[in-house]
C-alpha cells in the first residue's frame, strides 16, 4: 500500500474518511494488525491505521460496563478486569498466532468487528450481545453514535448488532461499550476420555440439557487432544471431551461430582482445576490445537453446524484427505484443518456443511486463495440485495474494506 493514516483521536478519523469520501479512495482500515489475515484480501492503496485509537475511557465496575477506544488490546482489557475480579463474558478469542501474527495482538474494536465469541458463547452469547453502544464515522464521512451504557438506553434501531460481525465494511468505530461481569470463583474441568466424535456429540448434548449449567463443551479428537500444553489432556493418548463448570466453590464441586455420574457409564473421567482449566479452555478459544498439526501451511475453515449433526460432516471431510478436526459450542462449532490447495476446497466443504444446515467460513489460507474463493457464506437473491443496500446506505461509494466479505461490495 502506498499511503499510511494513523488518526489518533476520533476528529482526525473522521477528515480522513471525509479526505477518502471525496477522493473515492478506498481504505484498508485496521486496528493492530492481528486479523488482517481474515476475510478477503482488501484492494485499497490507503490504510487507516487505527491504533493508536486506544485507552480505557470509562471503566464502572459496579455498573458492569466498559468504555474503550477501539484499537485497545484485549490483554490491557483483561488486566484492568482482573483487578476487579471482573471478565468479558463472551470470551473473546484472539487469533493472532493462528493467522500467523503475534499474540496478545487483538483489539477490542476488531473482536466486535468480527463478532469473535470463545467457548462461552453456548451460555452467554455472541459478541454482539455484549456490545452496548460504540461512536464511529461512516463511509458519508458523518459521526454517529448507538447505544449507550445498559442495554434499556437502546432506542430505534439497534445498531450495535449491525455493526458487529460487519468487518470495518459499514463504519469506523473509534469507541467502544460493552458489558462486563463478574468472574467465577472457581472453574474446573470435567473431562471424559476416549469417545468417539459421535458418542461425544451425545454427551455434550446430555450436559448442556443438563441442570449443571455447563459453560463450555468440547470434543477433542486424539491429533487434537495431543496439541495441548495441559499435560493431563495431552497425555491421554485418547480423545479428551471436556466440560467446564464455574462459579462458587461449594457450587461448582457439586455439579462436577454430578456431571461424573451423569457421564461416566463406564468411561474414564478426569478432572482439571483452575490453573489447568483456564489454559485449556484459552487454547480451545484461540484455536491453538490445530497449530501442532501442519502449522501455519495449513488452511483452516469454521463450521456451524447442527451439533448432532456435526459427527457425520466431519466424518466427510476428514475421511482419507488427512484433514483434522476438534468441536467446540456442544458440537456446534467444528474447526477443519487441511492441507493447502489452490481452492481451499471450498466446494466440498460448503456441500457437506449446507446438506447438514449449517455454513462455513475460511479463516486461514494465502490471500490469492481468499480472494480466488468465497471466504464467508455465499450469499444470493434477497439476502445478497439486503446488503448491497446496507453497504450503499452507510458506504455509498464503497471505500471502507471493500471486498473484506463480498466481492465488489
Amino acid at each position: 500500500m502506498s499511503e499510511t493514516l494513523k488518526p489518533e483521536t476520533a476528529e482526525q478519523v473522521l477528515d480522513a474518511v471525509k479526505w477518502a469520501a471525496a477522493s473515492e479512495s478506498p481504505l484498508a482500515v485496521k486496528g493492530q494488525g492481528s486479523k488482517e489475515g481474515f476475510g478477503r484480501a482488501v484492494e485499497a492503496d490507503c490504510r487507516l491505521d487505527l491504533s493508536g485509537l486506544t485507552g480505557i475511557g470509562c471503566y464502572e465496575p459496579n455498573e458492569l460496563f466498559m468504555t474503550a477506544g477501539a484499537a485497545t488490546t484485549l490483554a490491557e482489557i483483561e488486566a484492568a478486569l482482573r483487578q476487579n475480579n471482573q471478565q468479558m463474558a463472551f470470551e473473546p478469542a484472539d487469533l493472532g498466532i493462528l493467522l500467523g501474527g503475534e499474540g496478545d495482538a487483538g483489539t477490542i474494536g476488531g473482536a466486535i468487528a468480527c463478532n469473535l465469541a470463545g467457548p462461552r458463547r453456548i451460555k452467554v452469547g455472541a459478541a454482539r450481545d455484549h456490545f452496548l453502544g460504540f461512536n464511529a464515522v461512516s463511509g458519508r464521512g458523518e459521526t454517529f453514535k448507538s447505544g449507550g451504557t445498559v442495554v434499556k438506553n437502546v432506542t430505534g434501531f439497534d445498531l450495535s448488532k449491525l455493526i458487529a460481525g460487519s468487518f470495518g465494511t459499514l463504519a469506523v468505530m473509534t469507541e467502544v461499550t460493552f458489558k462486563v461481569l463478574p468472574a467465577p470463583e472457581k472453574t474446573r474441568t470435567v473431562l471424559v476420555l476416549g469417545l468417539s466424535d459421535q458418542d461425544a456429540m451425545k454427551a455434550m448434548a446430555k450436559a448442556l440439557g443438563s441442570s449443571h449449567e455447563v459453560s463450555g463443551a468440547a470434543h477433542l479428537p486424539e491429533a487434537a487432544a495431543k496439541g495441548s500444553k495441559v499435560s493431563h489432556v495431552a497425555g491421554t493418548g485418547r480423545s479428551v471431551t471436556a466440560f467446564r463448570v464455574e462459579g462458587p466453590g461449594p457450587s461448582v464441586e457439586h455439579r462436577c461430582r454430578a456431571l461424573t455420574a451423569l457421564l461416566g457409564g463406564g468411561a474414564s473421567v478426569e478432572e482439571l482445576h483452575s490453573e489447568n482449566s483456564a489454559l485449556l479452555w484459552r487454547e480451545i478459544c484461540d484455536v491453538r490445537l490445530l497449530d501442532g498439526d501442519g502449522g501455519n501451511g495449513r488452511q483452516v475453515w469454521r463450521l456451524s453446524v447442527p451439533p448432532m449433526n456435526g459427527a457425520g460432516v466431519a466424518e466427510q471431510l476428514t475421511a482419507g484427505t488427512g484433514a483434522s478436526v476438534f468441536y467446540d459450542w456442544g458440537g456446534g462449532l467444528i474447526w477443519l484443518t487441511m492441507d493447502a490447495t489452490p481452492d481451499a476446497g471450498h466446494e466440498t466443504v460448503r456441500r457437506a456443511v449446507e446438506a447438514a444446515g449449517g455454513h462455513a467460513t475460511l479463516v486461514r489460507a494465502g490471500a490469492d486463495v481468499r480472494n480466488r474463493v468465497p471466504v464467508f457464506e455465499p450469499q444470493t437473491g434477497a439476502l445478497r440485495e439486503i446488503t448491497a443496500r446496507i453497504k450503499e446506505g452507510f458506504d455509498p461509494k464503497g471505500i471502507l474494506n471493500p471486498g473484506r466479505m463480498v466481492e465488489g461490495v
